[in-house]
C-alpha cells in the first residue's frame, strides 16, 4: 500500500534549496487513516520498545567494542522486516526500507557508550529494569534512540509505506571517539543521500549545522629529579607558561559570535610531592563554526609551544584526541527538512529550540555539504553514572518523530 500523495504548492516553495528533497505536508499526513494508524501502532508497542531498551542497553558496548550490541540491533531489525540488514566493518548496524528513486533519507542513532557507562554496567552485573515510566541502568539512556528507530521503522512496514526514498537505519559505532561509524557510513551513502537525520531524542532541540571541536592532548617531556636535585626546568613550568599563554589566545573574544572557543580543563603531572616529573600533560579544546578560526588558535597554540621550548628547552607533542568537522549548508533553516522538524516537534508538544551549532554525527555529513539535522532532548537523566535511566515517554515520542520525518520526507509521488 502506497499512502503517501503529491506535494503541495506550500512544500514546493519550502524545498526551493533542495529539490530533490520531496516532502509531503504534516498537516496532510495526519489526515491519512494509514499514519494515524502507525502512531497507534507505536503507543501499542511501548512495553516491547521498553523492554527492547532493556535488552539493548544491557549490552556492554563502549566506544571502539560495539559489535555485540550491533549484531543484536542487526537482528531485530531483521526481526520487524527491515531489508538488506548488515553488520559492517565499524561496526554499523544498517538496514533499509526500499524506494524507488535510487536516492536515500539516512536515521541515524549511536551505538556506543561512554567507557564509564560501561565500567558502571560491569560492576552492576544485571541487566537494566523497567520501573513504572522509566528504564533504569547504565548504558539505556543512549541506546533509547537506537530503540526508537527500530519502532518507527516497525510501524512504517506494518503500514506498507512504499517510500520514493531508501529509508536507511543505521545505528553507529564510535561516536564517542572520533565519529569513526558515521565517517563510514557517510563515505558508503554520500553520493545518493539527500539528507541525514541523526536522532539524538524527541526533538526538544533541533541542530541544523555543525560546530566544529578539536580535543588536542599536549605532552611535555622534561628531565626527572628530586626536591633537592636535577629536574630543571621542571616540566611543571612549561606547562604553566604554556597553558598561561594559550589562555590569552585573542580569538574567542574577537569571534564569540561564531562560537569560537578555547579551553584548558585537565593538566596531569607527576605523583609524588618530592619527585619532579619526566612528563606531564594538558588537555587543550577549540571549537568554533568556522575551520579557519581552529586553524588559527591551533597555529597560534604552536607558536607559543615552540616559543617556551625555546625558553625552557622542555619539549611539547600535539596529540589529536578527536576532530569533529564544523560546516553550515546554505538555505538549511529554510528547507523542508528543517521546517518540517519543526513542525513535528510542534505536533509532539514541544517549541523546539533552533541551533546552528550541533556537535555529533550530523557533523560529519554536513562537512561534507550533505543536508542533515539532529534532533535531540533529554532522554533521561545520570548518563554516566550507575543509577542512569532512560524515560520511556520520551523513547515513544522520539520514535513518532522518526515516524513522522519518514512519512513527509521520504514522499512518495
Amino acid at each position: 500500500m502506497n499512502f503517501l500523495r503529491p506535494c503541495a504548492a506550500l512544500c514546493i516553495a519550502l524545498t526551493a534549496s533542495f529539490p530533490s528533497l520531496a516532502q509531503r505536508p504534516l498537516d496532510s499526513a495526519l489526515n491519512d487513516p494509514a499514519v494515524l494508524s502507525g502512531l497507534t501502532q507505536i503507543d501499542a508497542t511501548r512495553d516491547l520498545s521498553a523492554q527492547r531498551l532493556v535488552t539493548i542497553g544491557g549490552i556492554i558496548s563502549p566506544s571502539g567494542e560495539e559489535l555485540e550490541r550491533a549484531q543484536a540491533v542487526a537482528g531485530l531489525m531483521r526481526e520487524i522486516g527491515l531489508q538488506d540488514v548488515e553488520v559492517t566493518a565499524s561496526p554499523n548496524a544498517i538496514g533499509r526500507i526500499p524506494g524507488t528513486s535510487g536516492k536515500a533519507i539516512v536515521f541515524v542513532a549511536t551505538l556506543d557508550d561512554l567507557a564509564t557507562v560501561a565500567e558502571h554496567q560491569r560492576a552492576a552485573g544485571t541487566l537494566p529494569v523497567i520501573e513504572d515510566e522509566r528504564v533504569v541502568g547504565p548504558g539505556t539512556n543512549t541506546s533509547l534512540t537506537t530503540v526508537a528507530l527500530l519502532s518507527a521503522a516497525s510501524a512504517l512496514i506494518e503500514q506498507g509505506f512504499t517510500p520514493e526514498h531508501d529509508i536507511v537505519f543505521a545505528a553507529v559505532a564510535q561516536e564517542e571517539t572520533g565519529l569513526r561509524g558515521m565517517r563510514a557510513l557517510y563515505a558508503d551513502y554520500e553520493e545518493r543521500t539527500l539528507a541525514f537525520v541523526d536522532v539524538l531524542g524527541e526533538g526538544s532541540s533541533l541542530s541544523y549545522g555543525a560546530l566544529g571541536i578539536h580535543w588536542w592532548r599536549v605532552h611535555a617531556f622534561g628531565p626527572p629529579g628530586h626536591t633537592l636535585n636535577g629536574g630543571l626546568p621542571n616540566v611543571n613550568q612549561a606547562i604553566g607558561r604554556a597553558v598561561d599563554r594559550i589562555l590569552q589566545i585573542p580569538d574567542p573574544a574577537l569571534y564569540d559570535d561564531r562560537r569560537t572557543r578555547l579551553n584548558v580543563a585537565i593538566l596531569s603531572s607527576g605523583a609524588v610531592f618530592n619527585h619532579k616529573p619526566e612528563t606531564g600533560w594538558f588537555s587543550l579544546d577549540v571549537r568554533s563554526l568556522d575551520p579557519e578560526h581552529i586553524d588559527s588558535m591551533e597555529r597560534q597554540t604552536e607558536a607559543i609551544l615552540a616559543q617556551v621550548t625555546d625558553e625552557l628547552g622542555i619539549r611539547f607533542e600535539m596529540e589529536s584526541v578527536s576532530k569533529t568537522p564544523p560546516g553550515q549548508i546554505p538555505g538549511a533553516l529554510d528547507s523542508s527538512l528543517v521546517q518540517n522538524s519543526i513542525a513535528i516537534s510542534h505536533f509532539l508538544g514541544t517549541d523546539p529550540a533552533l541551533s546552528n551549532a550541533g556537535s555529533a554525527n550530523l557533523n560529519v555529513a554536513i562537512a561534507g555539504g550533505t543536508l542533515s539535522i539532529a534532533i535531540s532532548s533529554e532522554r533521561g537523566g545520570q548518563r554516566g553514572f550507575a543509577d542512569e535511566w532512560a524515560d520511556i515517554e520520551v523513547l515513544q515520542r522520539t520514535a513518532k518523530n522518526v515516524f513522522l520525518t519518514a512519512i513527509t520526507q521520504a514522499n512518495a509521488n
